[in-house]
């Protein structure tokens, strides 16, 4: 890229106050507040995206209702027979539903792991493109199961919501690396973003986990932004740092949890990192647990050219890939056969 980074902001120094490894960022004062308020956010987030590449984002105005419709529409769905739910049955990277066994996020790491203990809805842009190459890989129409038909205009309504955040959120990332607010968001004007609803069932849906068997196995996610909106529970979500190994991620029912991707990793050169986590199988001593989370994956237009943002703001120079090329090896890494 063209572009000359300039200085990132927040220089750390000895006296300043650390941030946690997860901090929560209210993004009110980054959307309406003055130009110090701006300054100390960024600092924040560039920090915490350099150690755990996670953050909890409150003040994104996304209707909580919202969410909670969602949801019990899924679950309506997620507790059909079986044999409902296979007629809308696809392999990862499809449009419908992941069944048991489908996907095994620990072979992303080179791990033979037991495949997921989840089910998930899986949508994508709804929007064709215009080169047909581009269409028959990337695009096909959402399958809305008809056994819910509420669940198709509460979808859209949120998907529209997580275009508008995920811009506001790339925005705050170029100015937290000192560079321009569209650096990343120009790229996405017709992104492949993917959306999963993920439903983690209690043990009397999955029997006993297998050994080292995980709601989610361990992974870092694959493209540029993540927004969850995720649930609590003791079998929840879990964050990698290597100051303090496996922790639980903290929760805010307010918030969404974002972390960052491989690309957006590589964008940056490694300054900042691809957030590893996992999410932990049913408790022993709560095994009916149930959970489910919304997650919206950001991701580029097909086509764009990444290259590693240049030091002093990057730490490493990879060859630029194919955002698309390098997502579609990421996703068959993950396929159960």
């Amino acid at each position: 890229m063209s572009e000359h980074p300039r200085t990132p902001h927040g220089p750390r120094t000895s006296r300043a106050p650390r941030t946690p490894r997860i901090p929560t960022i209210d993004l009110r004062p980054w959307l309406g507040g003055d130009t110090e308020a701006r300054r100390a956010i960024a600092r924040t987030v560039d920090e915490a995206l350099q150690t755990a590449g996670f953050l909890l984002v409150t003040g994104h105005g996304v209707d909580p209702s919202l969410r909670a419709r969602i949801r019990t529409a899924a679950r309506a769905f997620f507790t059909l027979p079986v044999e409902v739910k296979q007629a809308y049955e696809v392999k990862v990277g499809g449009r419908g539903w992941l069944g048991p066994g489908a996907e095994a996020n620990g072979y992303a790491e080179g791990t033979e792991t037991p495949p997921d203990l989840k089910e998930s809805l899986t949508f994508a842009t709804h929007e064709p493109f215009d080169d047909p190459v581009i269409n028959a890989e990337w695009y096909a129409p959402n399958v809305w199961p008809a056994e819910t038909p509420e669940l198709r205009s509460l979808c859209e309504e949120y998907l529209a919501r997580m275009g508008e955040l995920e811009n506001q959120l790339l925005s705050l990332l170029g100015e937290a690396l000192g560079l321009e607010p569209d650096f990343f968001s120009r790229h996405m004007d017709h992104p492949t973003y993917g959306f999963n609803i993920n439903w983690y069932p209690g043990a009397e849906v999955i029997g006993e986990p297998e050994p080292g068997q995980f709601r989610i196995g361990p992974h870092t996610d694959f493209g540029t932004v993540t927004i969850l909106d995720r649930q609590a529970g003791k079998g929840g979500l879990q964050v990698y740092t290597d100051e303090g190994g496996w922790e639980d991620a903290p929760f805010d029912p307010e918030a969404f949890t974002i972390n960052i991707g491989d690309l957006m990793a590589r964008w940056t050169g490694d300054r900042w990192r691809s957030g590893r986590h996992r999410v932990l199988p049913p408790p022993a001593d709560a095994p009916a647990e149930e959970l489910m989370s919304l997650v919206y994956f950001g991701e580029c237009t097909p086509g764009t050219l990444v290259e590693s943002v240049p030091a002093p703001v990057g730490r490493v120079a990879y060859e630029p890939v194919d955002s698309h090329v390098y997502l579609r090896e990421k996703l068959d890494s993950i396929t159960v056969d």
